[in-house]
């Protein structure tokens, strides 16, 4: 059965029980899990619930208001894969050709198609950090990091989150429309949605915006966090929205907009059977996370900027869209609390992460024991006694990692001690040996001498 919200649930100025239990819960999550202002909105179609809490900035006080915008982090990335595939169904472009043809960049990886890029299929790293990105244009950035000796698998034939696809995604745009990123997707999909958008960067915001924040480690204390993305990677995180705004994008995506036809919204719900991106989500499509539960295969996306963490499910079957912002790292846990909160409340199951896997007891596993690069970036994992590794990143403090027998693996977080999904490891299936390692969905190979 569909769900449906509570009549009296219908707008944010309707007095009801639920309505207030719901913001009770959110006022007192944000202080329990340090997050200073938090947005969360449920849309059915026909009812809407909005609600929101807090400051968007502890330096000001300002308050945190159903317009509020925040940095959306990588919820930046369904957008631009909306407005690509927007200009396929125009027959400006092919999803299925090699992007290579527009962008000369990429011609070092001439196999790799536009919904390769868009769905993270296409074998390409993560690219450089913010700062590295910012001392570069976006064609030596492609050039450098589209390269054939850095694919990390063949086309189409497994997953790894990459921002650098998204920059080239974002080229494309410009190329195929003669417009900025920034105009293209402002004029031909936000605009015409109903959204006012802001951007990382932007001089004077036609709205108000939510600054992310951090704790000081020396006085434990909440403190702003700087937004450091490079102008280049805007197209895979520069926006900035409210959580009402991701509810309108989350309608679209059901076929509750014609902005968004609704042909196009099907194909970016549609699974990628290369696309198994471990614990980010339960499949992938193109430009949209998936996940299933409870015999439904909802759609979203999560998004985190310098001390942000936004969220957006949609639920094709029932028209279900959940919305979340909050402006601290401490969000992402929040949020996640918070759909417990609303399954028992509401009854809308709506998944937060990705299923729970049901993986018995760890393992040792010796044989994952190596160096794998993704990119620029080194991750050590030297093999432990009774299933518990050590994992080391760019030469950091390693983590215990806990393997088990279907090569998934935990890393065990050190402020509390508990196991957090991690990823997996794969084999080569030609020769059954450990070649890749992959994390938080992204993926490394194994080097030659690991």
């Amino acid at each position: 059965m569909p769900y449906t919200l509570p009549a009296a649930t219908a707008a944010s100025w309707v007095p009801s029980p639920l309505r207030q239990e719901l913001q009770d819960r959110l006022d007192a999550l944000a202080r329990t899990h340090r997050v200073p202002g938090a947005q969360l909105v449920m849309d059915n179609g026909t009812d809407l619930l909005t609600l929101h809490t807090g400051t968007a900035d502890v330096s000001t006080g300002v308050p945190c208001t159903a317009d509020t915008a925040v940095p959306l982090g990588s919820l930046t990335k369904p957008c631009t894969a909306a407005l690509v595939l927007l200009l396929a169904d125009d027959g400006d472009l092919d999803l299925d050709e090699p992007a290579a043809g527009q962008l000369p960049e990429l011609r070092h990886v001439p196999d790799v198609t536009v919904r390769q890029l868009l769905s993270h299929t296409g074998g390409l790293p993560t690219g450089p950090d913010s700062d590295a990105a910012a001392a570069t244009t976006p064609s030596r950035y492609l050039a450098d990091v589209c390269t054939a000796q850095d694919l990390l698998f063949p086309p189409g034939t497994g997953f790894s989150y990459s921002n650098a696809g998204y920059v080239a995604a974002g080229r494309l745009v410009e190329t195929v429309t003669g417009m900025t990123w920034q105009e293209a997707i402002r004029t031909l999909l936000l605009e015409p949605l109903g959204i006012e958008p802001a951007f990382i960067g932007e001089r004077h915001p036609a709205r108000p915006v939510a600054t992310g924040h951090a704790v000081n480690t020396a006085t434990g204390q909440l403190r702003p966090a700087a937004q450091t993305l490079a102008p280049l990677e805007a197209p895979a995180g520069a926006l900035l929205a409210g959580a009402e705004d991701l509810a309108v994008l989350g309608g679209a995506l059901v076929g509750r907009s014609d902005v968004l036809p609704p042909a196009v919204a099907k194909e970016m719900r549609r699974p990628e059977p290369a696309a198994r991106p471990g614990g980010l989500a339960d499949g992938w499509g193109p430009g949209l996370a998936l996940y299933q539960r409870d015999e439904r295969l909802w759609c979203g996306h999560d998004g985190n900027a310098q001390g942000t963490s936004c969220h957006v499910r949609a639920d094709p079957e029932s028209g279900v869209v959940v919305a979340f912002t909050g402006n601290a790292g401490g969000a992402t846990r929040m949020w996640r609390e918070l759909a417990g909160d609303l399954a028992r409340l509401t009854g809308v199951r709506v998944p937060a992460t990705a299923r729970p896997a049901h993986r018995g007891r760890p393992v040792a596993l010796p044989d994952c024991a190596g160096t794998y690069r993704n990119g620029s970036t080194t991750y050590r994992v030297v093999a432990g006694p009774d299933g518990v590794s050590a994992l080391s990143v760019d030469g950091d403090l390693p983590l215990p990692l806990v393997c088990y027998a279907d090569l998934s693996c935990d890393l065990v977080d050190p402020a509390t001690g508990r196991p957090e999904p991690g990823g997996q490891f794969l084999r080569d299936p030609a020769t059954g040996r450990i070649d890749r390692l992959q994390l938080a969905g992204r993926t490394a190979r194994r080097t030659e001498d690991g």
